[in-house]
């Protein structure tokens, strides 16, 4: 088995468990997060012993988006303008990695075995679209979903659309609002809510179940529901996701756009999400709502 930093792979109860193992980033994506979840891919594809894959999260986030903090070398990024482009990489440059990251959520739809999603906490931005590209979705009682980086101007995802509806999708997408467990249950995001120390013990009793079942039989029911509805025009639609998530990132104009980028890579966390998120407080659910504060 292959060594990893950024995962943790166990296999049990017929299945295996891969836990995005950056609780100090509240998991963001990083790059090298996905190279290791890829190859924790393939070797659940060669081997015969899992029958299902279940992700989740260490700490208090399933994952918080794209790792938007600091570069490689460990440096904040300099941006050029008037369109924020790192310096050093052309447009041409940007738009090709933000449809490679696109890619790498289908190679989840499309996998040949089951991937259960154990949303344990927060799910933001891309965390959100990496949950909702499981199979099957299920999520703790403090689980939270947004998509915030529209407050910034980004991109939502078509899974929205597909799974929560026209109308939820454009509510929440046009807005960055956040959504609790039960409000993802009431729009379909997830299929069941349960208490945290819950969790993975109901992920892995549907793995136990599906384990009963032939191989042969779980692949090819799979392939009936995730290729049935690529056919009936969801590959198109995530084409178009790819398409469309560059150029959200590269035509924004400077004055909205350069005060949040300057405090996200040279102020901190802190001040870019107060920036950010500021004017939409409070949200109307999680732990930001009225509700939550006692304000209602």
């Amino acid at each position: 088995m292959a060594e990893y930093k950024e995962i943790i792979y166990e296999k049990q109860r017929g299945g295996v468990l891969i836990t995005l193992n950056r609780p100090e980033a509240m998991n963001a994506i990083s790059r090298n997060l996905i190279k290791e979840l890829h190859g924790a891919l393939d070797e659940v594809e060669a081997d015969p012993e899992i029958r299902a894959v279940v992700v989740t999260g260490a700490g208090r986030a399933f994952s918080a988006g794209m790792d938007q903090g600091k570069t490689a070398s460990g440096r904040r990024r300099d941006l050029h303008w008037p369109y924020g482009i790192p310096t050093g990489q052309s447009a041409a440059e940007v738009i090709d990695s933000w449809r490679s990251e696109s890619r790498n959520f289908m190679r989840l739809w499309e996998f040949p075995k089951p991937i259960i999603g154990a949303i344990n906490g927060w799910a933001m931005g891309a965390g959100s679209w990496f949950a909702l590209f499981t199979h099957i979705t299920i999520a703790s009682e403090n689980a939270v979903f947004s998509q915030p980086e529209v407050r910034h101007g980004s991109n939502t995802s078509f899974m929205w659309t597909l799974l929560g509806g026209f109308k939820n999708a454009l509510r929440y997408g046009l807005t960055g609002d956040h959504i609790d467990a039960q409000e993802a249950l009431r729009i379909g995001l997830v299929v069941k809510v349960v208490p945290a120390d819950q969790l993975l013990d109901e992920c892995f009793s549907i793995v136990e179940r599906i384990a009963h079942i032939p191989p042969e039989t779980v692949k090819i029911n799979l392939q009936i529901a995730t290729m049935g509805l690529q056919m009936m025009g969801l590959r198109d639609a995530l084409t178009l996701d790819n398409q469309l998530s560059a150029p959200a990132h590269v035509m924004l104009r400077e004055e909205l756009r350069r005060p949040l980028d300057e405090a996200r890579f040279n102020e901190g966390t802190k001040k870019y999400l107060m920036l950010r998120d500021g004017p939409f407080q409070p949200e109307p659910f999680g732990p930001r709502s009225k509700k939550a504060r006692g304000l209602e």
